[in-house]
């Protein structure tokens, strides 16, 4: 079983608004990866929100998704790793990690890195698109600790680089890995792209 962390409370500093709540298609960026983790085989998926979004907790509602509220969000991310990580189930084999800010990825990538992990091609599973290794992330429970403990503003990578042994980069054939909106300029070409489709 693999659980799903979206990590949706960030600052957005470079681009001095909250990216993950500016339009994508009919939605949010952020609600916009949700749906895309939704309909992935994830069995669990929880979003990890701001303080400033609790207001928006019912809108990440369903079956098999939930929203939690990280209080302490301008600590960085790996608090909100660990709030993610306190609300998914114990029995999870796998935890993803996905990025709030990565509109592009698309739902069959992410399956395609579940079922890598399924296969138990390494504990550490990671998108690779031409030679450029990206997000979501998957880790074995047996990281678990080791996620709990990160601090700061950072993600996985610290466990990454002390297991490199472990880790498994799988190929994929999407930009959506490496691809996000960090500034105005990825915004607009995004939403152009997207009007194109």
């Amino acid at each position: 079983m693999i659980s799903a962390i979206l990590l949706g409370a960030g600052k957005s500093k470079r681009m001095g608004v909250d990216k993950l709540s500016l339009p994508w298609g009919r939605k949010t960026v952020l609600e916009h990866c949700f749906e895309t983790l939704l309909r992935s085989e994830v069995r669990e998926l929880v979003i990890v929100l701001g303080v400033r979004k609790k207001g928006a907790k019912n809108l990440f509602r369903s079956r098999k998704a939930r929203a939690v509220i990280n209080p302490y969000s301008y600590r960085g991310m790996s608090t909100s790793i660990r709030r993610g990580l306190m609300a998914v189930r114990s029995k999870s084999d796998g935890i993803l990690i996905a990025l709030g800010d990565q509109p592009f990825l698309k739902t069959p990538t992410i399956n395609v890195l579940i079922h890598a992990f399924q296969k138990g091609k390494g504990g550490i599973i990671v998108p690779s698109f031409q030679g450029r290794q990206g997000h979501p992330v998957i880790f074995h429970r047996r990281y678990r600790k080791e996620l709990l403990n990160l601090e700061g503003d950072v993600g996985g990578r610290p466990i990454m680089e002390r297991h490199p042994q472990d880790v498994r980069a799988i190929r994929v054939k999407s930009i959506g890995v490496v691809k996000d909106v960090d500034t105005w300029q990825d915004y607009k070409k995004g939403r152009e792209g997207r009007s194109k489709d």
